[in-house]
């Protein structure tokens, strides 16, 4: 069931760079005049290039190059959106229950359904922790179209999802080196297997999780000195002749964080996310930080990213969707466990229903998050095209409806 055609004609590479990347941003625009995210329209425009339609456009090699430097930006601007002391915010009293019911809820769900249906354990483990994200950049765009970024509902969405965010980037991180680790080829594991393997990589990522808090303390002991790492920032950028200095300087931060990661065998993308979490207006100066959000966002939204979701969306295969019943199982139960996830989260946490129904929606928005982490275990063997054609459908079906639904909650109320 899994045939894959041969592209109608091979292009050059930058011929095919070329419509990718025009194909994808109109696509987007299309999208964002309907009021829908941009990164629905992309993935749409490498589904229609890729193998699953026209058959013009098929991920080689370097396509792969551009995609994971999409995924390496992505994971800073997620980073950048997070501020250490919302976590710390999202986790007090009552607050703790709605973001821990809203992630694992869904997780607890998604294990159950790979059970039902006897999917390996490796893939039920990332099916699950697929369906337990909350994007962050998708709920704030969300949010913000409706008005409703700065209530208190809508700052209990945003806790909830970075809460949801940098979980899943530890339970990734947990996964890939435990799993690979255990020395077995991946359709053998077992849960005992990998429970020895996982052990340990929690150390490591205690370890550096421990490495990030400290590198935060400093950071912050310094920020409350008057301007004293942006003056030490400004000087260092000023003895630099080149303008764009500042945008290296972080970049090397970043990069040092991702290669800490990378060498005791977690993926980079959690070194990147951590790291790009340390930065603030605090410890660059608002003009700094602005600047280097500025140019972050500019290559990555209108470069990187574009070309990273449409390389999803050639690597989504339309036959490998022909186990139905799964299909619409694991769509219903990514829907409605986040709801209710959400929901008892938000009750216990002493909202009124209609309040913790809207929360419970609120939090099902996936898209870009899911979609990183589905991609990084497709090329790392761990779930095959028909799992991972199966996550970016959820992630567009989720994304798609939950402005509707939110929409239609708040005129009701």
């Amino acid at each position: 069931m899994n045939h894959v055609l041969e592209p109608i004609a091979e292009l050059p590479f930058f011929v095919v760079l070329l419509l990718l990347l025009a194909f994808a941003r109109v696509m987007g625009e299309l999208m964002e005049r309907i009021g829908q995210p941009a990164m629905m329209g992309e993935i749409l425009a490498g589904i229609l290039l890729g193998p699953s339609v026209l058959n013009i456009i098929h991920v080689n090699s370097e396509l792969n190059v551009f995609s994971q430097l999409g995924v390496f930006m992505l994971v800073i601007i997620a980073g950048m959106e997070i501020n250490v002391v919302n976590i710390i915010e999202g986790l007090k009293g009552r607050n703790l229950f709605i973001s821990l019911a809203g992630f694992f809820v869904p997780l607890f769900s998604g294990l159950l359904v790979g059970y039902a249906f006897d999917l390996e354990i490796v893939e039920t483990l990332f099916i699950s922790l697929c369906i337990s994200i909350t994007a962050l950049p998708i709920s704030v765009r969300i949010l913000m179209d409706l008005g409703k970024l700065h209530t208190d509902i809508g700052n209990k969405i945003v806790s909830a999802a970075i809460f949801n965010d940098v979980v899943a980037l530890s339970i990734l991180g947990i996964l890939m080196d435990g799993i690979k680790s255990s020395g077995k080829d991946y359709n053998q594991i077992s849960l005992s297997n990998i429970g020895i393997s996982v052990g340990f990589t929690l150390l490591k990522l205690i370890a550096f999780i421990l490495l990030v808090y400290i590198s935060f303390r400093i950071v912050d002991r310094l920020s409350q000195k008057k301007n004293y790492t942006k003056m030490k920032i400004d000087r260092m950028v000023g003895t630099l002749k080149s303008k764009e200095s500042l945008f290296a300087i972080i970049f090397v931060f970043i990069l040092a964080f991702a290669s800490v990661s990378e060498a005791v065998g977690l993926h980079f993308v959690i070194g990147a996310f951590f790291g790009a979490m340390l930065l603030s207006n605090e410890l660059l100066g608002k003009e700094n930080f602005k600047i280097v959000e500025k140019s972050v966002s500019t290559i990555a939204m209108g470069f990187l990213v574009p070309i990273f979701l449409a390389t999803v969306g050639l690597q989504f295969q339309m036959d490998t969707l022909y186990n139905i019943p799964f299909l619409v199982v694991i769509i219903f139960v990514s829907f409605a466990s986040k709801i209710v996830g959400g929901y008892l989260g938000s009750t216990f946490a002493g909202y009124n229903h209609n309040d913790a129904l809207t929360i419970g929606v609120g939090l099902n928005a996936r898209g870009i998050m899911e979609l990183v982490i589905a991609d990084i275990a497709l090329k790392a063997g761990f779930i095959n095209h028909g799992t991972f054609s199966i996550l970016v459908l959820i992630g567009i079906v989720t994304t798609f409806a939950t402005p509707f639904l939110l929409k239609k909650i708040w005129k009701e109320t």
